[in-house]
């Protein structure tokens, strides 16, 4: 049997992250950074990746990093969740610094990664498709040699904290594959913020035309393929299925809180046996989903690849469903005013929804399991 139950430190490490955000990243400051257009709270993301070194978690030690597990990772990505913090976490912390130690040289690793991990420099990954389960299916940036360097060229039309990177990852096709490239800022590459219905979370496009890069900035060997990369995408959706488990908690708690404080014909709603089924059927689930999450990650270090994506996929599925049932449930449950700006739960609602289409549904996760689990058993057979 696994033993999910957290170390005194992962304790800490998760008590000190959630009262750091609810200082620093509660409603108010969160209004003022959506209306500010920023995408991101720099002097917190400032705190969080310099002094606190959640980047460096997971990044390994001979690399400047901490060297610790997946599931402390998991604990601050969750608790960043929870306030939907505006910080590029996500997109440093579970996916490019995952797809760096995956597919990048030695090198190329030694030069970025202390980097990262000392937060010097937030990352981000240009997928080539951000909406897909198998985000490099499709990559639409074609990539030249040219004079000793490399000419990239196309258009990615959604990456996750775009203009807040110092450094974007772009994978790019090569007559004989997939390549990867580094984009430092100010490298000649343009980005545009695009509007979206989360405004807590920035989505940018990256536009590249015949943009000259140097035989530096290319940061694999000899290509990769998908498969390399499997472990770096499995990641990527542990981590947003922590995240979503850290949302669904705190818009769970903001519905309890007012049903608590709601009274309709004499009483408080929180009395009505519809209702407390209702909170009750989310803890349940909550309880499942932050499970699956925290097992996975556990598990993560000595699972096999395939391993790996099965059981992100299979959180990111549970994590999906939940928030937005959540997030449902707080809207319906505070009557007319869950959905006006003053009220925070359709900010979660909206997160709910952007956040399911981002590197697949559940639906597609859950048909990609079934597929694999499929050609097992044909296999065996």
């Amino acid at each position: 049997m696994m033993d999910l139950q957290l170390t005194d430190d992962q304790r800490l490490i998760r008590q000190q992250a959630a009262r750091l955000l609810a200082d620093r990243a509660g409603p108010q400051q969160l209004r003022q950074t959506v209306a500010a257009a920023t995408g991101f709270d720099a002097a917190l993301w400032r705190t969080v990746a310099r002094q606190l070194g959640w980047c460096a978690m997971t990044i390994a030690e001979r690399h400047g990093g901490l060297g610790l597990s997946l599931t402390e990772l998991s604990l601050v990505v969750e608790a960043a969740g929870e306030r939907l913090a505006p910080l590029p976490l996500w997109s440093t912390a579970c996916a490019a610094a995952p797809l760096l130690s995956a597919v990048a040289t030695e090198e190329a690793r030694a030069a970025i990664l202390p980097r990262i991990a000392a937060g010097e420099i937030a990352a981000t990954v240009a997928w080539g498709d951000l909406g897909a389960a198998d985000p490099l299916a499709a990559t639409p940036v074609t990539a030249v040699p040219a004079n000793g360097g490399y000419l990239l060229d196309g258009l990615v039309t959604q990456v996750v904290d775009a203009e807040a990177a110092d450094l974007v990852l772009v994978p790019a096709r090569l007559a004989q594959g997939l390549a990867l490239f580094a984009l430092e800022r100010g490298a000649g590459h343009e980005t545009r913020q695009i509007e979206t219905l989360d405004a807590t979370r920035q989505i940018g496009a990256l536009e590249m035309r015949g943009l000259r890069l140097s035989a530096d900035a290319r940061l694999d060997a000899d290509g990769f393929t998908p498969r390399a990369a499997a472990s770096a995408i499995a990641t990527a959706n542990l981590g947003l299925a922590a995240e979503q488990v850290g949302a669904a908690r705190a818009v769970m708690d903001l519905t309890l809180a007012y049903v608590g404080e709601r009274v309709q014909f004499g009483r408080v709603i929180a009395s009505f046996q519809a209702v407390k089924h209702r909170c009750a059927r989310l803890e349940v689930d909550l309880a499942e989903a932050r499970a699956m999450v925290l097992g996975a990650a556990a598990n993560f270090a000595n699972a096999e690849d395939d391993e790996r994506l099965l059981e992100a996929r299979a959180a990111r599925a549970l994590a999906s469903d939940l928030l937005f049932r959540a997030a449902e449930e707080s809207i319906q449950l505070h009557g007319g005013v869950g959905f006006t700006w003053e009220y925070d739960p359709h900010l979660y609602l909206k997160r709910a929804q952007a956040v399911s289409a981002l590197l697949g549904s559940a639906d597609r996760h859950l048909e990609a399991i079934a597929e694999h689990l499929l050609a097992e058993a044909c296999h065996e057979r």
